[in-house]
């Protein structure tokens, strides 16, 4: 029994959705940063809280792809395995 590989492909409209938001969401908070009635200082400390949170995201996220991509390869590695074994015990004849 062979199962066959799915690639997930997201459309084009939750693509330019996705990007969509992320531009607005920085831009705004980055807007309103530069905006804020305090001194440079705390403008530049909050920019860079904005930079390290955008950064630690990706990365975040990234990882949580990889682990599940090597997950989902390691178990069709051990179906492998297993139907493998199964078929040198029980040929079909």
């Amino acid at each position: 029994m062979k199962q066959s590989i799915h690639n997930q492909k997201d459309t084009t409209a939750w693509i330019i959705q996705v990007w969509l938001s992320f531009i607005l969401s920085v831009s705004a908070t980055s807007v309103g940063i530069f905006y804020l009635p305090v001194d440079g200082w705390v403008k530049g400390y909050m920019g860079m809280g904005l930079l390290f949170s955008i950064g630690s995201t990706f990365t975040l996220a990234k990882t949580v792809r990889d682990n599940h991509e090597a997950t989902k390869l390691t178990a069709r590695i051990d179906e492998a395995r297993v139907e493998k074994i199964l078929t040198e015990h029980h040929p079909l004849k």
